[in-house]
Formats: structure tokens, C-alpha cells, sequence
């Protein structure tokens, strides 16, 4: 017991002798301290640009595609255009938002190739709305109109 108390003594010297007249913080840690702190908020900002930057993405892809199949709605619910015909008129656009716009095309197809036909209309049609914003193609979405 008593050489359990020595060696705890001895431990409590040492300790203090090693530890010296310490009253506080010296230059080398506070450094330290700051930069471990910098390095942190570095990486929480990074985390919150690369955040805001994922939602102003996916608030365009969604724009985009809710326009876009408003206006493939808006056309598939018109009467359909002959393009044989050489008055024909063109199909009509939804408003687009500021800073967005809409490029409709639409191209009579072959029945029995399945290709654009370069006159008449067969009946059928393949028409492709791409919506742009800020001159770059957000999205562009296909689908066919039938004359019924």
C-alpha cells in the first residue's frame, strides 16, 4: 500500500514539474486553434454553395419540365394541323416565364418508315418541345400526335 502512494506522489511531482509556471494560452495554440476553426468553416460554406447550387438546379429541371409538358398538353389538345395542306397554320405557345422560352417543332412522319416526311402528312406527327433558358437547352421532350 505505502509503495502505491510513493508511486502516485512521485507521479503528482513529476507532472507539475513537467506542466511549470503554465497561466495560459500561449501564440502556438491559439494559431492552431484558429486554423482547425477555419478549416471547418471552409468546409461548412463550401457545403452550403454546393447545397444552394443543387436547389437552384433542380428548381430549373422542374420549371422546365412542368413548361414543357404544359406545352406538349396545350398542343396535343389542338385540332390537328395538316401540313398537306399549304395554308396550315402553326400550333399556338404558352406564356414561358422570364428568362425561359420554347422552341416547338413538328414533322409529319412516314407510316410505313417512320421517318420525317419531306412533303404531305400521312397522319401522323413526331413533335419536340425543347425549352431554353439563359440560351442553354434545359430540357427537350418527344411525343407523336395522331390525327383521330
Amino acid at each position: 500500500m505505502l509503495s502505491q502512494r510513493n508511486t502516485a506522489g512521485r507521479f503528482l511531482r513529476v507532472t507539475k514539474k513537467l506542466r511549470g509556471n503554465e497561466t495560459g494560452v500561449s501564440l502556438i495554440e491559439t494559431l492552431v486553434a484558429l486554423a482547425v476553426l477555419g478549416l471547418i468553416a471552409v468546409a461548412f460554406l463550401g457545403g452550403l454553395a454546393t447545397f444552394a447550387r443543387a436547389t437552384l438546379i433542380a428548381d430549373e429541371q422542374a420549371t422546365a419540365e412542368s413548361l414543357a409538358r404544359t406545352e406538349m398538353e396545350h398542343i396535343k389538345s389542338q385540332e390537328y394541323i395538316d401540313y398537306a395542306d399549304p395554308g396550315h397554320e402553326e400550333y399556338g405557345l404558352v406564356v414561358a416565364p422570364v428568362s425561359y422560352s420554347v422552341e416547338i417543332t413538328t414533322v409529319p412522319i412516314n407510316l410505313d418508315t417512320g421517318q420525317p416526311l419531306l412533303s404531305g402528312d400521312q397522319g401522323i406527327q413526331k413533335i419536340t418541345v425543347t425549352v431554353i433558358r439563359n440560351e442553354k437547352v434545359v430540357l427537350t421532350i418527344e411525343d407523336y400526335k395522331v390525327d383521330r
